[in-house]
C-alpha cells in the first residue's frame, strides 16, 4: 500500500507532533515543579521563587519524609494493597472473562451473565449500602476492605474477553484434541497469548489501587492504616503539627510545610513512574486488541 506523502499530510503529521508535545509538556510541568520545591530550601519555596529549577538545593526534605514513621508506614500499605489488589483482581477477571467469551451456544447462560456485570457499571448501591456490607462482613480496618469491594473490575473483563475471541478457535480445539480440559486450556494457551491485554490491564489495576484515597479514609478507622494516598490527602489539606515538635531547630532552615508536602508527594508518584514505561509498550496493543471484537 503507496503512502501518502503529500503536504496535506505532512502538515497534519506536523500539526499531530507538535500537539502531542506541547501535551505532554503540560503534564510534566506540574510534576517538575513539585519536584523542583521538594528540593528547595525552606525560604525559596514559601517565597514563591521556586519554578522549574530548584532554588538553594537541599535534600533535607526528602531525609525527613523517609525518616517519618507516618510515611513509611502508608507507603507499606499502599504496597502491600497494590501487589494483592492487582494479583486477586487479575486472577478473578481471567476466571471471569474465559468462560464470557465463549459463543451463546457452547456456554447457554453466557448473555445472561455478561448483562448481569455490565449492569454493575450502569447502577451501582451507593456509598451507604457499599459501607454496610464493608462493616457487616467485619472488614473495616482491614486491608481486605481497599481490595475485595473493586476485585472484579468490569471494564477489564470486558477488555481481556474481547482479546480472547480475537484468538484463533483452532487452538484451543487443538488443545482439546490433546487431552487438555478448560483449565489447562486457559492457562497454558489463552493466558501466554494474550499478554498484551493483561499487561494493559495490570496497568489500570496497579495505577487504580495507588492512586485510590477515598476508600481508605471510609473504610480505615486508624490513621496508621491509611494508605498512601490517603495518608497524603490529610496532610495536604490540614497542618502538619508534627513539624515543630520533630525536627530539630538547626534543621528548620531547609524545611518547610510546602517543601516537606512536595517531597511526600514525589515520592508517591516516583513507584508508578518507574513501572509505568515498562508497560507501555504493551498498552496501545492491548487497547486496540481489546476493544474490537474478534
Amino acid at each position: 500500500m503507496k503512502r501518502n506523502n503529500s503536504w496535506s499530510r505532512t502538515l497534519f503529521l506536523a500539526a499531530n507532533y507538535v500537539f502531542l508535545i506541547g501535551a505532554s509538556i503540560l503534564c510534566l510541568l506540574p510534576l517538575l515543579h513539585v519536584l523542583s520545591v521538594s528540593l528547595s530550601s525552606s525560604a525559596a519555596a514559601m517565597g514563591g521563587l521556586v519554578g522549574l529549577w530548584p532554588v538553594q538545593f537541599t535534600f533535607d526534605a526528602y531525609t525527613y519524609a523517609l525518616k517519618k514513621p507516618e510515611f513509611l508506614v502508608a507507603l507499606m500499605v499502599t504496597l502491600k494493597r497494590a501487589v494483592l489488589g492487582t494479583a486477586v483482581s487479575m486472577f478473578l477477571v481471567v476466571l471471569t472473562a474465559y468462560p464470557l467469551a465463549k459463543e451463546a451456544t457452547r456456554f447457554k447462560w453466557r448473555t445472561v451473565y455478561a448483562w448481569f456485570f455490565v449492569t454493575t457499571i450502569l447502577f451501582h448501591g451507593g456509598l451507604i449500602p457499599s459501607y454496610m456490607t464493608i462493616k457487616t462482613l467485619g472488614l473495616l480496618d482491614s486491608i481486605w476492605a481497599l481490595v475485595l469491594p473493586g476485585a472484579v473490575a468490569v471494564f477489564n473483563i470486558i477488555l481481556l474477553l474481547n482479546f480472547y475471541r480475537g484468538l484463533p478457535r483452532e487452538l484451543e480445539e487443538s488443545a482439546f484434541m490433546d487431552g487438555a480440559g478448560h483449565w489447562t486450556t486457559l492457562w497454558r494457551i489463552y493466558v501466554p497469548l494474550s499478554t498484551p491485554a493483561l499487561a494493559t490491564i495490570t496497568l489500570f489495576t496497579v495505577v487504580g489501587h495507588w492512586n485510590s484515597w477515598f476508600d481508605g479514609l471510609i473504610y480505615m478507622n486508624s490513621p496508621e492504616n491509611y494508605p498512601l494516598q490517603s495518608y497524603l490527602r490529610t496532610i495536604i489539606i490540614g497542618k502538619d503539627m508534627q513539624l515543630m515538635t520533630s525536627v530539630d531547630l538547626s534543621e528548620l532552615a531547609n524545611l518547610s510545610e510546602r517543601t516537606i508536602k512536595s517531597s511526600q508527594i514525589f515520592l508517591a508518584a516516583l513507584p508508578i513512574l518507574a513501572v509505568y514505561p515498562f508497560l507501555q509498550r504493551f498498552f496501545v496493543k492491548g487497547i486496540v486488541m481489546g476493544s474490537v471484537k474478534g
